[in-house]
């Protein structure tokens, strides 16, 4: 399968493990939603974690993907926050866990780079 083939599958992948972790171990995901947030941590955590399964659907599907992947690029935008948050609460951490949290910080980027480009290879298909 040639790689503009794959990539749309492995961000479809990505987005439905990064999902289904949410509810098999909402807990982790829990202490990294910002304190600013209306609502308990758990509804956001189920909330993003339905909302990559939904874009992880989306994205595999030929006919959605545009879409889907546009709206993923400003979901990973969307959930920035969240990570900053996680580095800034694991700054005393151990050093492999403090790099891991600094670490989601830069991979942002190419994850909102990547689902733009995966909207732009589906354009004008359907």
């Amino acid at each position: 399968m040639p790689r503009s083939r794959r990539s749309p599958l492995l961000l479809a992948g990505l987005l439905a493990t990064a999902g289904a972790a949410h509810f098999a171990r909402p807990r982790v995901f829990d202490a990294i939603v910002p304190r600013g947030l209306p609502g308990t941590p758990r509804a956001w955590t189920y909330a993003s974690g339905a909302a990559e399964l939904a874009l992880a659907a989306g994205v595999a599907l030929p006919r959605t993907r545009r879409a889907a992947a546009l709206t993923t690029a400003a979901f990973f935008v969307g959930v920035f926050p969240a990570n900053v948050k996680m580095a800034v609460d694991w700054r005393h951490h151990p050093a492999p866990q403090r790099a891991a949290a600094y670490g989601r910080l830069p991979v942002q980027v190419p994850l909102v780079l990547w689902a733009r480009s995966v909207a732009r290879g589906s354009e004008g298909r359907s």
